[in-house]
């Protein structure tokens, strides 16, 4: 062992957070062990506050420490307007667009019946609830262009038919400042697909 018990244990701690190594976690360890007190304490505080007191927005299933959410509390949103995505950070990278106006409806993962993940341990029914308030016009399918996102976004457009609204998927394609010669086939399938009149 190369370190005291003490500074072992805060590298271990460091290294189960995602996409760290073992190098990294012991710099991060490092960077708080010569950092001031107040500093490690406000850190090590703002970990466990986050912890305790964020839940879950009763209506949209975001992330938030208070029930409804800033955004579905915001009178000037679209409250007919659903956007579903699959991950709360999701909300921030299409936010961050400022060409949203409407709310939105965390699921919490996606159908991955490979991971043992089926319609009922993710946020459908939920979603289903608030549509069925009869408030809803339209619903934009905002889950990932993979295998589960693709295959979730299916079942949730089967699953709304009944209530006659109307049922988008966002565009999936080449981006902006791309290169057709280095564009995979499936993007480049997909963007011939969701082509737009000019």
């Amino acid at each position: 062992m190369a370190f005291s018990n003490s500074i072992e244990k805060l590298i271990e701690e460091f290294e189960k957070l995602p996409s760290i190594g073992h190098k990294t976690a012991v710099r991060l360890a490092f960077h708080v062990l010569n950092s001031p007190l107040e500093n490690a304490e406000e850190f090590a505080n703002a970990i466990v506050d986050a912890r305790k007191n964020l839940k879950y927005c009763s209506i949209c299933s975001n992330i938030t420490d208070v029930d409804p959410c800033p955004i579905c509390a915001n009178a000037k949103r679209d409250k007919e307007t659903i956007c579903v995505v699959e991950d709360v950070r999701d909300i921030a990278s299409i936010e961050r667009t400022h060409e949203y106006n409407g709310v939105y409806h965390v699921l919490h993962g996606t159908i991955s019946p490979m991971n043992g993940i089926g319609p009922n341990d993710i946020k459908i029914k939920e979603l289903v609830t608030r549509i069925g308030n009869g408030d809803v016009k339209e619903l934009i399918l905002a889950t990932n262009p993979n295998v589960e996102g693709e295959a979730t976004a299916m079942y949730i457009s089967k699953l709304v038919k009944p209530f006659n609204i109307k049922t988008s998927r966002i565009a999936h394609g080449i981006p902006i400042g791309g290169d057709l010669e280095y564009t995979d086939e499936v993007t480049l399938a997909k963007a011939l697909e969701n082509r737009t009149e000019l």
